[in-house]
């Protein structure tokens, strides 16, 4: 699914301090490629142009070959996730008020296209945007600062965000420029909430996790290994059919 006036932000600037590697968490290996092209390639499937955000110092992305597929572009991020997001946001050439943004993060690498046909499906009648998230079912402590439980929380309504998430250029535009501190914008949604727009939930699948840390990559590609084993069994049963009408 393709959608017009549509304008696709990939956030690749991070540092990855907590992965605990010399290398950025974006250009470590999974599977059979670098992490940061995994969702890549996804996203590129949906559309034909896209703004990849990166560190000023980045000399890992030209290495890849993607880095001369005439659909990406490059723009220099910031210091945070909100300022890489502002800075891409600004350098959209041509972009109107009504146009979708969608953002996605690099961290994110087991985007699955059905989550990202689910999300634009959303948007037919949506006037504010909305965003990839789980609803949260394990049980959730509050602690102090010590790490002592204070209380369980009521984790009825509670959702994890995730990305993608797709808001209209001129809420998003507005939500980041406002922002008194862009450090304390974590997320897209946030930028469009402090304007006291409800941006809408999407349900998304359990495995598009945040690589955080070494242990999060290992996950990864479990999940990875598992959806291509699965991808395979429904490939196979298809040729064995094919064969025997022939």
């Amino acid at each position: 699914m393709k959608i017009k006036q549509l304008h696709m932000i990939f956030l690749a600037a991070g540092r990855g301090t907590r992965f605990g590697d010399s290398t950025p968490k974006q250009y470590a290996p999974l599977a059979d490629r670098p992490l940061i092209e995994h969702s890549l390639i996804t996203l590129l499937d949906f559309t034909d142009k896209l703004t990849l955000a990166l560190a000023a110092d980045d000399h890992h992305w030209p290495q890849l070959k993607l880095a001369t597929d005439p659909r990406i572009r490059t723009v220099t991020g910031g210091a945070t996730r909100a300022e890489s997001a502002r800075n891409a946001l600004l350098s959209l050439r041509g972009a109107k008020p009504q146009d979708w943004v969608l953002v996605h993060d690099a961290a994110r690498p087991l985007l699955a296209a059905s989550d990202l046909h689910k999300l634009l499906a959303a948007l037919a009648d949506e006037p504010v945007g909305a965003l990839l998230a789980t609803p949260i079912r394990a049980t959730v402590k509050r602690a102090d600062s010590t790490d002592r439980i204070i209380r369980t929380e009521d984790r009825r309504g509670l959702w994890s965000a995730a990305t993608p998430q797709i808001f209209r250029y001129s809420l998003l535009y507005e939500g980041l420029q406002q922002a008194d501190d862009l450090a304390q914008i974590t997320d897209e949604a946030s930028a469009v909430e402090s304007l006291g727009h409800s941006p809408q939930l999407i349900e998304g699948t359990p495995s598009n996790i945040k690589i955080t840390t070494p242990a999060d990559l290992a996950f990864a590609e479990l999940l990875l290994r598992a959806r291509q084993l699965e991808s395979k069994s429904k490939i196979e049963p298809a040729r064995k059919t094919d064969q025997q009408e022939i």
